[in-house]
């Protein structure tokens, strides 16, 4: 099985391939827009590997949460390309991407939500599965949900955006955190490849991302009351 994925749910591009169990991934350089460097990076990575679009079985994409903008671009450059090459594609969730990247054990994914809030979800990852312990959420650092007992690794770029507010709430429950972790493509493959392999992959018209914040735009009064410009 041969699959591609995509993950740009944060300020990191990266693009893998599962070549029959062996996972490849490049990333993209921070700071270009990953509007630039999605597509050029992508078939590059094809190239590598000496395959083209209709020699993939599916394609998955980092649904979300994360920035709204790289949501769009993942998920519409995976419709784009599934349906060119007549291919199924799976979101999957970014938090989870993350928490997997992180190994064994409890960890708290919390990614930065910018507008003075995160995304965060607690997970339990043994070998390559999770178990949800809280369900992604959107909230103030001071009030993000709390997981059960202690011992938790906390990981992802909220808390090094609200470390010291986040640690204040989160308290002896997060022993530690990886304040540069992110969602990455290879671990979106980890989490997609036995899917596929359950026939899971959906038509690439139904696909979408996983804002989780349902309200995307602030009305010109409630940027001046967050300190902004209308």
């Amino acid at each position: 099985m041969k699959l591609l994925a995509l993950e740009s749910s944060t300020d990191l591009y990266t693009a893998a391939l599962f070549l029959d169990g062996r996972i490849v991934e490049r990333e993209g350089e921070l700071g270009v827009s990953h509007s630039e460097i999605a597509l050029p990076l992508t078939r590059a990575l094809l190239d590598e590997a000496n395959l083209d679009f209709g020699d993939l079985d599916g394609i998955a994409f980092g649904a979300g949460p994360g920035a709204f903008t790289g949501l769009r671009l993942a998920c519409g450059v995976a419709q784009g390309l599934a349906v060119g090459a007549g291919l199924p594609v799976l979101g999957i969730g970014s938090l989870e991407a993350l928490a997997l990247g992180a190994g064994e054990g409890a960890v708290y994914a919390c990614a930065d939500a910018r507008m003075n809030e995160v995304y965060c979800a607690a997970y339990r990852v043994r070998g390559e599965t999770l178990e949800t312990i809280l369900a992604p959420a959107v909230a103030a650092p001071t009030q993000v949900p709390l997981p059960p007992g202690a011992g938790w690794r906390g990981c992802g770029s909220g808390f090094a955006a609200y470390g010291a507010a986040l640690a204040a709430r989160l308290g002896e429950a997060v022993s530690v955190t990886d304040a540069a972790a992110r969602p990455r493509a290879a671990a979106v493959l980890r989490l997609a490849a036995p899917r596929f392999a359950r026939g899971e992959g959906i038509d690439p018209a139904q696909a979408a991302p996983l804002y989780v914040r349902d309200k995307v735009a602030l009305t010109s009064r409630e940027r001046i009351a967050l300190g902004g410009k209308a």
